[in-house]
């Protein structure tokens, strides 16, 4: 992108900007998520086959996000962030309309790939406005991911509460998303390419520098998605939850990734990324016990808040290891970004597949273990954090006089 001189005032507004935008796209993610259950029983599927399903907005998502980097090259990153957003809070009424397995998986489809581009230009945007104020802001900007979600779980909540059909409640809420989501990329920085910038390429594979990195990604991930489409599903069908119930299971999750995550930035810099996620995989560790042991929906439920809390900066740290970890960040930060979606992709269909050959009890068992990988290998974040340490000391950029 071109060197663009913003002053102090443009780039605060920039970044209350696509805060914003996080919050619209976690609100659309809170909002489908809660009325899973009525979309399965609407779509007429088991477990086994709403676990296929689930897969497909990954795997939409993994097959259009490198279109995001075209798009945002050529119609400037604002222009694109506005047009992203938008597809991707409008297609958040597909879900809910389909009546079968084979349009369910079709919706999902394109509701995961219009996710995932709208993930890329605004975490890229995101990247860029943190790398003007010089200062973290990433795990804050993925706190307002939360809050939003937080915010689309609330509604999803009430509306199952009240028995609301999910069909109107996703058009409404689809309407209201779109305005505001739009309404906030007027703000954001307005970047275009140079004019001897070559897009980018349209698929890298992930360096060798991002393998390890991603690997602790790719727990999280897994953790994170199991949780958000499936603990509903959980208090409902093993605990005998009312929706209600089962729906503010999945907005407690998400509640407590949001706090985390906004607290993240100031935790990282007083402890460290390593220190950080070894704790992290502690308590998603012991969220993941809760879960398998619990006899009645409250213990489920605080399981499922210890999980959210473990794992929630663990992505904004491992896409900033990534962005330290080589000579070519944006490919390394690619590479893990590939990896963690794929654990998306894989992670809705594991668990389903898990529960339909035994149980969902089963299937948290193995979400449990790779929890308690986030604390054995939180080492290979330790570059993201000897980098944190520096920032926001200027005397660490300045060379020591001394012989």
């Amino acid at each position: 992108m071109s060197d663009v001189v913003y002053d102090g005032r443009e780039v605060k507004r920039a970044r209350y900007a696509v805060a914003a935008v996080f919050a619209v796209h976690g609100a659309v993610t809170g909002s489908f998520a809660t009325r899973v259950p009525w979309i399965q029983d609407h779509a007429s599927v088991s477990a086994g086959q709403l676990g296929l399903a689930l897969a497909f907005p990954a795997l939409g998502a993994s097959v259009a996000m490198p279109l995001a980097g075209g798009i945002t090259h050529r119609f400037g990153a604002r222009n694109a962030l506005r047009a992203l957003i938008a597809l991707w809070t409008l297609a958040l009424v597909l879900p809910s309309l389909a009546p079968n397995l084979l349009t369910l998986c079709l919706a999902l489809f394109v509701y995961g790939a219009t996710a995932g581009m709208a993930d890329v230009a605004m975490n890229a945007l995101g990247v860029e406005v943190e790398n003007r104020l010089d200062r973290s802001i990433m795990s804050g900007l993925h706190g307002m991911w939360s809050a939003g979600a937080v915010l689309g779980s609330l509604g999803g909540t009430l509306a199952a509460q009240l028995g609301t059909d999910a069909r109107l409640h996703h058009l409404l809420a689809a309407a209201v998303l779109t305005i505001l989501g739009v309404a906030a990329c007027a703000w954001v920085l307005d970047l275009q390419p140079a004019q001897d910038e070559a897009p980018p390429p349209r698929f890298a594979l992930p360096p060798p520098s991002a393998l390890l990195i991603g690997a602790v990604g790719f727990c999280a991930v897994f953790a994170e998605g199991a949780s958000l489409d499936w603990s509903a599903v959980y208090l409902r069908d093993e605990l005998e939850a009312s929706d209600g119930l089962a729906a503010a299971c999945t907005m407690g999750f998400t509640l407590t990734m949001a706090v985390a995550r906004i607290a993240g930035d100031k935790v990282v810099d007083r402890y460290g990324a390593v220190r950080t996620v070894r704790a992290g995989g502690v308590l998603a560790a012991v969220g993941g016990l809760l879960i398998v042991v619990a006899n009645q929906p409250a213990l489920a439920m605080a399981g499922f808040g210890l999980m959210g809390l473990g794992i929630a900066v663990v992505v904004p740290l491992c896409f900033a290891a990534a962005g330290r970890s080589g000579p070519n960040p944006s490919l390394a930060i690619a590479g893990v970004a590939t990896i963690t979606y794929t654990s998306g992709l894989v992670a809705p269909g594991a668990i389903g597949g898990l529960a339909q050959a035994t149980s969902l009890v089963v299937s948290f068992g193995l979400v449990t273990l790779l929890a308690t990988g986030l604390a054995v290998f939180a080492g290979v974040l330790r570059t993201a954090e000897r980098k944190s340490a520096a920032v926001g000391r200027p005397e660490a950029a300045v060379p020591d006089p001394r012989p």
